[in-house]
C-alpha cells in the first residue's frame, strides 16, 4: 500500500473553460504547483472561510441571545422572501 492513499481521494470536477485556462496559466507561470494543487488550496481556503463565517455567526448569536426562535426565523424568512420578490420585479 502506498502511504497517503487512505488520506486522499480522486474526484472529477467540472470548471468553465476560461477558469481552467486561468488555473493552467498560473501553473505554467509557477504560481501554483499543479492544477490539482491549485484546486486543493482553493478548497482549503473556501473551507476556512466558511468556518470563519460559522464562528462569527455563532458569536453574534451568543452576543444577542442565542439561536433564533421560531417566530424570529419566520419573520426573517418573510423578509428574505420579500427581498427576493422585490429583486425579481
Amino acid at each position: 500500500m502506498v502511504c497517503g492513499m487512505a488520506t486522499t481521494r480522486k474526484v472529477t470536477i467540472t470548471l468553465a473553460a476560461t477558469t481552467l485556462d486561468e488555473v493552467r496559466r498560473r501553473v505554467d507561470s509557477g504560481q501554483a504547483t499543479s492544477v490539482s494543487g491549485f484546486v486543493q488550496h482553493a478548497v482549503g481556503v473556501a473551507l476556512d472561510d466558511a468556518a470563519g463565517w460559522d464562528a462569527a455567526l455563532r458569536e453574534a448569536l451568543a452576543d444577542t441571545g442565542g439561536e433564533l426562535s421560531t417566530q424570529e426565523r419566520a419573520w426573517a424568512d418573510g423578509v428574505l422572501e420579500g427581498a427576493g420578490h422585490a429583486d425579481a420585479a
